[in-house]
């Protein structure tokens, strides 16, 4: 079949606005074959990986997944938590405490569905579950505060091609980026702040970033852009100025240049030039992940030290941090104008809705 049936449908159903969180995504576990899955989908995405895709594929699937595996889950399982993993138990939690704060805040019908890239839930389940509960509207929000083509327009991608399985196909907008979003700042600074009143000032500030291949930014990706924005911002609520904060980029994959000034040897640098304390932030990471919790909070320690540090600070994700819930809600209501109305009655939409029901059965319609 070609479409996918609709859900149940009488002429009362009250049809609601989905918000559907994106996150990039995690293996199911922490094993070599659940690696070997997670990365095969994940390196097959031409938007992560530019390489002419017959080179590429054979290059995956010849040596990639032959080896790296194996190494994977051995750093998966330094930080796997009871639940699960940690980017899906933060994206989900995140989902929970939105949900929550919106509906406290106003009384339309609004839920709020999670959807990974890449692994489980996929986007394409999130969207049914949204569509099972009438949602005739959906906003994509991605876990991206700084857009790039290989995370937020991937998202955009999966977003449309589980559409095209409906017949019915809910409207849709999508949330770009919120990289110099005055709450997303807030909620940064607020953290640092709070961090720094529990254990004391650094040495100096770093701000790891995720990296891209350099050639996505001489093609026109706005991601260094936006990230080094997301940088002056943080450090102008912070108070620093230039000489106390840094910003860097993790994360390289591959023998291609990357954006610079990549992360490692940042640190390696610093400890060298007299850095007794540094303590790293990762702004573009809005839950924690493998590669805050494994790459930066013990192989960036280990590194910092190794090359002569005193002492090694990594200050969390926001993750369920308050003020990111609330700066969240408040993105994702921003957007939803013209699609929500704060003064909606629900004894008023249901005598509409019985309207509705009486009209629809003198026209002949059977529910």
């Amino acid at each position: 079949m070609r479409y996918l049936s609709e859900p149940p449908f009488t002429h009362d159903t009250v049809q609601k606005v989905g918000i559907l969180l994106v996150n990039l995504g995690t293996p199911d576990e922490p094993t070599a074959p659940a690696l070997r899955r997670y990365l095969q989908e994940f390196l097959s995405d031409p938007r992560v990986v530019e390489i002419p895709r017959l080179i590429w594929l054979s290059i995956l699937h010849g040596i990639i997944l032959n080896r790296r595996p194996k190494k994977s889950a051995a750093k998966y399982a330094k930080i796997w938590l009871q639940e699960g993993a940690p980017l899906l138990v933060h994206t989900k939690r995140l989902a929970q405490m939105l949900r929550g704060y919106i509906g406290d805040k106003i009384k339309y019908p609004i839920t709020v569905a999670v959807g990974m890239r890449y692994g489980n839930p996929s986007i394409a389940n999130a969207v049914a579950e949204l569509k099972a509960q009438h949602c005739d509207r959906i906003l994509l929000l991605p876990l991206y505060p700084q857009y790039a083509g290989s995370t937020t327009a991937s998202a955009m991608d999966a977003v449309h091609n589980a559409l095209t399985r409906y017949r019915n196909v809910p409207a849709l907008r999508t949330i770009r980026h919120y990289h110099d979003h005055p709450g997303y700042i807030d909620a940064l600074a607020g953290s640092v702040l709070a961090y720094w009143a529990r254990h004391g000032k650094p040495d100096k500030l770093v701000m790891s970033f995720h990296g891209v291949p350099r050639f996505t930014l001489d093609k026109g990706d706005p991601y260094h852009c936006e990230c080094h924005k997301t940088a002056r911002l943080l450090a102008e609520a912070l108070g620093l100025v230039k000489e106390q904060y840094v910003v860097s980029f993790q994360s390289l994959f591959g023998r291609a240049e990357w954006i610079k000034p990549y992360t490692e040897p940042t640190l390696k640098k610093l400890a060298k030039e007299g850095a007794a304390r540094v303590d790293i932030i990762c702004p573009g990471f809005p839950v924690d992940c493998l590669e805050t919790l494994e790459e930066i909070a013990i192989e960036g320690k280990a590194t910092f030290l190794e090359a002569g540090g005193k002492e090694f600070h990594y200050i969390p994700c926001l993750n369920q941090n308050d003020a990111w819930v609330k700066a969240l809600a408040g993105i994702a209501l921003e957007n939803l104008q013209g699609w929500v109305d704060e003064t909606w009655d629900r004894s008023a939409v249901a005598h509409e809705s019985e309207l509705t029901l009486a009209r629809a059965k003198a026209l002949g319609a059977a529910k």
